[in-house]
């Protein structure tokens, strides 16, 4: 056994190591996986490229002489090479191919027909969903514009199509797949090649590619970085080329993105990514990972440049924006073991983290970058509004006193099922502790219909809350059950499609029924207005 997992350990690493950055291809990465010992698998060389292929083949032998000998009692086994003798050999063989100048061919490459972009590597862009995809596509534009790209808008000049996708309900996925199919029709020689980006393409990668063999590149929310390469392993003849890799740490903190609409006075600045809260109905911490943050001061600089450019309004983007916690700076210390990090009442399935520069801290440093700048944040959870973040979005004069508010449900008993974290008082004596704070703040909201279990007394409750807190605006959806969630595994998706439209239906005409009242109490004031064209 000692043997054999040297063999893999042999592989992996000439694996690993080869210039020709084999480890990079999922190809190899799946073999390399399948080379251990752990998984029980019989060893094959026939993994192994064709240098690899000639250095192990000692080993091999030696391998299959040792489990030979020892079957038969007596046998003489002094012939094989003990462990040093691997290890001299293996030391020796790694650094002559290191040492070489020589790369080695990629078999599964040596065939693969490449052709000269017709129109000299032009991208085209299609975003779908929230603004969090608005600004991943300016990510990726920013490192496509690095290698060579240019961007363009006319569809019928690209020689590459990204989609940047949306999975949080089926519809918007729907709308996906309808694109898909006319854009294969535009294929021709191979071009233009199409992209699948962003939350849809980690959730279903695997239907993309079986379902679409059109895709020629399928990339994750954290692998936009790799995108020159996955465009560049998309040849003629290839498989799709896939990185949907999940990160930890990812916050794209050194790319600048660049915008698509110059001209606007508005821009996007992601301060963190991912979402902890594990939601029962949200697919989001499955296709956007774990929280992370950016540090503080990569974020003030990039807020400092947006001044300077003529930059009048910031949007603060972030899955769970006011969770924002920065661990890098040497101005954390100790954990302040008093601070209340979430708002009064509200509790998470996760530990308090307690320590770091939070989201309070944030908005401090950027609204004082510039007092003409309007800052404004989105998409925030209720129990990330603590009394410090409440006093300075008051204190600041450039803070607009507008807050997202997400609701999902005005039942208890449904939003336990959510796991939201609260109930329906601790939601109503945030609202008001809200207001108390900032009087004339305006509040929008998220409210799902048709939830799993849900009765028409929980139905009544979700209208008895929007007629309470008067939202100035709120975004009204159907329950859209999503793979991987709580609510998938756990729960029956048990209301009928036809009361779900219909309780969608008298929620909606109780919300604009309020906004016409709401819009009416502001006639005759002044409002400051931010004009973005002309």
């Amino acid at each position: 056994m000692h043997l054999r997992c040297f063999v893999c350990q042999f592989v992996t690493r000439h694996l690993r190591h080869s210039k020709a950055g084999l480890l990079r291809n999922l190809h190899y990465e799946r073999h390399a996986r399948n080379l251990s010992c752990f998984s029980q698998r019989t060893c094959s060389v026939t993994v192994c490229p064709t240098t690899i292929k000639s250095q192990c083949k000692s080993i091999f032998v030696a391998k299959a002489n040792y489990s030979t000998n020892i079957k038969g009692k007596g046998r003489d086994i002094s012939h094989v090479p003990d462990i040093k003798e691997f290890l001299s050999a293996s030391n020796d063989a790694t650094n002559k191919q290191l040492h070489d100048s020589t790369v080695e061919p990629i078999p599964y490459l040596e065939k693969a027909t490449y052709s000269k972009p017709p129109n000299g590597k032009t991208v085209y862009f299609e975003t779908y969903g929230c603004q969090m995809n608005v600004n991943d596509a300016e990510y990726a534009w920013a490192i496509l514009k690095e290698d060579g790209y240019k961007r363009i808008d006319n569809l019928e000049k690209a020689d590459v199509i990204l989609l940047v996708t949306c999975s949080i309900r089926e519809k918007a996925e729907d709308r996906i797949w309808k694109r898909l199919t006319v854009l294969k029709e535009k294929k021709l020689s191979g071009y233009p090649k199409i992209g699948i980006l962003g939350c849809m393409a980690e959730r279903l990668k695997k239907e993309i590619v079986e379902k679409e063999k059109a895709v020629d590149i399928v990339a994750g929310p954290d692998a936009y970085r790799d995108l020159p390469r996955l465009l560049e392993q998309a040849t003629n003849e290839s498989q799709t080329a896939i990185n949907v890799m999940l990160s930890v740490d990812e916050t794209y903190a050194d790319i600048m993105p660049v915008r698509f609409d110059e001209k606007t006075k508005t821009a996007f600045v992601s301060i963190m990514r991912g979402c902890d809260n594990m939601c029962s109905y949200c697919i989001v911490p499955f296709t956007r990972g774990r929280e992370r943050s950016r540090p503080v001061e990569s974020i003030v600089d990039e807020i400092r440049k947006l001044s300077n450019m003529g930059i009048k309004q910031v949007n603060l983007l972030g899955q769970n924006v006011n969770s924002y916690r920065d661990m890098s700076s040497v101005e954390v210390g100790m954990p302040n073991l008093n601070a209340e990090p979430m708002s009064q009442g509200f509790k998470t399935i996760y530990k308090p983290k307690l320590g770091g520069l939070r989201f309070a801290d944030l908005l401090d440093r950027v609204s004082s970058v510039d007092p003409e700048m309007r800052i404004r944040f989105i998409s925030p959870h209720p129990k990330d509004f603590p009394d410090e973040v409440l006093e300075i979005i008051s204190e600041r004069t450039n803070i607009c006193k507008q807050i997202h508010l997400p609701a999902q449900s005005g039942s208890s008993r449904i939003l336990e099922q959510m796991r939201r974290g609260h109930t329906r008082e601790d939601y109503l004596n945030l609202v008001e502790r809200i207001r108390s704070y900032i009087p004339d703040v305006s509040l929008s909201t998220d409210m799902i219909t048709g939830f799993c279990g849900e009765t028409e007394e929980d139905h009544e409750d979700s209208i008895s809350l929007m007629r309470l807190v008067k939202y100035n605006y709120a975004f009204l959806f159907k329950y859209s059950m999503r793979k991987k969630t709580h609510a998938y595994h756990k729960m029956n998706d048990d209301v009928p499609e036809k009361v779900k439209v219909q309780r969608l239906q008298e929620i909606m005409k109780v919300y604009y029924e309020l906004l016409e009242q709401t819009q009416r109490s502001l006639v005759g004031e002044v409002q400051l207005a931010l004009v973005e064209k002309v």
